[in-house]
């Protein structure tokens, strides 16, 4: 029997936790959202919510997100869960500034590689060879990372030209390219505000407007992923140690050297992610730059169900609502308010379909108390603009958990041999 066979996922049993849209009705769901954010806008006036500037600004919020979200996704399918995301972007976006400046940006993003890279090691030390608890020794890299950054920041940036002990000197940066005529003529579509048409503009000029080069690689890591892991040897046997290590060991798979490169290839990722902060993003390292970004790359590993697809559906989610900070804040907010409340009332609906009727009562009380919010008010606190990332992350989160499946052996203690 060949080793790869080991990795052949198990047939999930029916029931709520492996219950999974299919393609079409999922393609439905993305139309319906569409047709009633075009309804909203048009209703608020708040043309903000889908123009061109509003979704470059969040493809370019939602990369760093979706990189982290990744580093995530490649650990939690080898079994190693990794809370230290987040440390391993502070590392990268240190790294990434530090050698951006010296040596230029490519450079600098090279050193964030490897900055996350040094993060993922620490962990795989910890958790594969001396079976550390995996949340302890993710919390324990956020910390170090946190401190060790902060400390050599005051012997590096602190004396350097326009530099001090909390932000770096100004990197160059690796420029931006549209795509040429697609981009000037979805704005110009997109400039009429017309219902639908304008929207879809929109979202599309987004993706071909103002894009910087290392958006491009990050995007297309998104498909490589998914083909590595799922449609090669080597992604199946590191699958495999995820779901069953002590079966994948019985077949010849080295668990340990699976798990170890799953890991060290997440910092990798979580690394880059840190770097697009501190080259692409903002062209300058900042203390607290990363300001949550890696445990929210977690949860839209979790909202896309451990898959790379809907991992990238999560970004874009957060990627949006964090944009909102920095265009138009408050009013389109207010407008968004409007929609979820519409889109509580379907959920409402669909639950009293289901003859879940508590669950449907809640829904269509806050419902109602979202209507009447949006009524009673003509903008929202820039408090409530500034919580809105975190917010959606709860809310999506504890909406989508009922139909989650993590690989079964996920976080799990292993020891070679264990099984014999």
């Amino acid at each position: 029997m060949s080793t790869a066979t080991v990795a052949k996922p198990q047939a999930q049993q029916p029931g709520k936790g492996s219950r999974r849209f299919s393609l079409p009705v999922l393609l439905l769901i993305i139309a319906g959202v569409l047709i009633l954010t075009s309804a909203v806008r048009l209703i608020t006036g708040a043309d903000g919510i889908t123009s061109t500037g509003q979704m470059s600004t969040a493809l370019r919020l939602a990369v760093p997100i979706g990189l982290a979200g990744l580093g995530g996704l490649w650990s939690e399918r080898a079994g190693v869960v990794n809370i230290g995301l987040e440390g391993m972007m502070i590392l990268g976006t240190w790294f990434g500034a530090w050698a951006g400046y010296q040596w230029g940006p490519w450079t600098g993003v090279a050193f964030g590689i490897i900055g996350g890279v040094l993060g993922g090691i620490l962990h795989a030390i910890a958790t594969v060879t001396f079976n550390v608890n995996h949340i302890v020794s993710g919390v324990a890299i956020n910390i170090l990372a946190l401190g060790t950054t902060r400390y050599l920041s005051k012997f590096t940036f602190e004396n350097a030209p326009q530099g001090s002990s909390k932000q770096s000197p100004p990197i160059d940066s690796l420029g931006t390219f549209d795509i040429p005529g697609l981009s000037s003529g979805l704005d110009t579509l997109n400039g009429k505000h017309w219902f639908l048409i304008s929207d879809i503009a929109g979202l599309l000029g987004g993706l071909v407007t103002d894009l910087s080069p290392l958006t491009v690689v990050a995007v297309a890591l998104v498909p490589a992923t998914w083909w590595v892991l799922w449609r090669t040897s080597f992604g199946l046997r590191l699958r495999s140690c995820g779901e069953n290590p002590m079966a994948a060991e019985s077949l010849g798979v080295n668990v340990y050297k699976y798990k170890y490169l799953a890991v060290i290839i997440s910092g990798g990722f979580a690394g880059l992610g840190g770097a697009f902060l501190s080259i692409v993003a903002s062209n300058v390292y900042l203390d607290g730059q990363t300001a949550g970004r890696g445990y929210i790359g977690l949860a839209a590993m979790i909202f896309g169900n451990w898959m790379p697809g809907g991992l990238a559906l999560g970004a874009g989610l957060f990627g949006y609502t964090d944009s909102l900070n920095l265009r138009g804040g408050t009013t389109n907010v207010h407008a968004l308010i409007l929609l979820i409340a519409i889109l509580l009332v379907f959920g409402a609906a669909y639950l009293a379909w289901k003859k879940r009727l508590v669950p449907a009562l809640i829904t269509a009380a806050v419902s109602a108390l979202m209507f009447v919010w949006y009524a009673t008010t003509s903008d929202v606190p820039k408090q409530v603009v500034s919580a809105t990332p975190y917010i959606v992350t709860l809310l999506v989160l504890s909406l989508s958990a009922q139909h989650l499946r993590m690989p079964k052996a996920d976080g799990m203690p292993y020891r070679r041999g264990q099984g014999k």
